[in-house]
């Protein structure tokens, strides 16, 4: 019998020469930056991802010059639009600010980073639902903080998110498949593209693809079934879109389910009646939110690998990520 250990995993697809690069919060990190002095270290960012990754710290208040402690500053909303300012002093870092971050975030982009991390409810940072104030009182929280904005802007693909949505155990591990994927894609990128590798890649990431959209991930094949009519630089460059689009799609118990009886047809024809109805009552109690997703996982990757299927064998959704973040556990 095959072990778990010789599937073909995350770690196969990972060199320890290019590592996972996340752009953070400096104050997620424990740094002393905060307007107060202080920090908001976030133990998962540090304790649990952190052996992971590479972080690439960042505070655009300080880096665009302001002292520590410092006055707060809040998005204003006036006749020139959205402006940074701190009401004690009247100071407006807008100009400064909307300089800094379009700089930075050419920098950051260099830097090659598969996702960033910040911090909620920053006036600078807050990726969304920040406190829009007009005349000195707070008109709405429709803001996005105008580091973050730029963020957006300039790097579309980046998965992003903010320190507290990843307290969701969905989106935690939609942002760190996210994450895990853009890796992977910059290795292979990096490594030297070739119409081979790029079907190599998809095919280890079919199941994937499959959890997140299904529609968008039969148009990704069927963009590599007729990629003889595509010039190599076009077809790369659009699989890359298409890729990161399509993981940008929720996971949804309806879709691990459907991707779960997939992988059930590849193994129906090796077992008795007893150990398929085993797993198919798994998958149900899954789908019904009886059990978490690791339990139906671990009796499908027993029996692939048992039976040494290698297609399922080759899949990365049956072992996309660090089995220590224990996302699936929780979904």
């Amino acid at each position: 019998m095959t072990s778990d250990s010789e599937t073909e995993g995350w770690r196969s697809w990972h060199d320890a020469s290019e590592p996972i690069r996340l752009g953070v919060s400096s104050c997620l990190l424990g740094e002393l930056v905060r307007f107060d002095g202080g920090h908001q270290r976030d133990r998962f960012v540090t304790d649990v991802l952190g052996p992971w990754v590479e972080w690439v710290p960042v505070c655009p208040e300080v880096e665009v010059g302001m002292p520590t402690p410092r006055p707060t500053i809040h998005i204003e909303e006036d006749e020139r639009g959205e402006q940074l300012v701190a009401p004690s002093t009247g100071e407006n870092f807008t100009e400064a600010m909307t300089a800094y971050s379009k700089r930075r975030v050419g920098e950051l982009e260099a830097e090659g980073l598969d996702g960033y991390v910040l911090k909620k409810n920053s006036p600078s940072c807050g990726l969304s639902r920040i406190s829009v104030y007009k005349n000195g009182k707070r008109a709405h929280r429709g803001g996005v903080g105008l580091f973050a904005a730029s963020l957006i802007a300039n790097s579309p693909l980046l998965p992003i998110e903010e320190e507290g949505r990843l307290n969701d155990p969905g989106l935690r591990e939609s942002f760190i498949e996210q994450i895990l994927c853009r890796n992977r894609w910059r290795l292979a990128v990096k490594r030297g593209l070739t119409r081979k590798r790029l079907l190599d890649f998809h095919t280890a990431h079919k199941l994937i693809l499959f959890s997140h959209n299904e529609s968008a991930s039969r148009r990704l094949g069927r963009l590599l079934g007729e990629m003889s009519k595509t010039p190599d630089e076009a077809l790369f460059a659009r699989y890359e879109l298409d890729f990161h689009m399509c993981l940008r799609s929720k996971m949804t118990r309806k879709r691990h389910t459907n991707v779960l009886q997939h992988a059930m047809g590849h193994l129906k024809q090796f077992l008795d009646s007893k150990a398929k109805q085993e797993i198919l009552t798994t998958i149900e109690d899954f789908r019904q939110g009886l059990l978490p997703l690791i339990v139906p996982l671990t009796l499908l990757k027993f029996n692939m690998n048992q039976y040494s299927v290698d297609y399922l064998r080759g899949q990365l959704y049956f072992d996309p990520h660090p089995k220590e973040l224990m996302l699936r556990n929780h979904c």
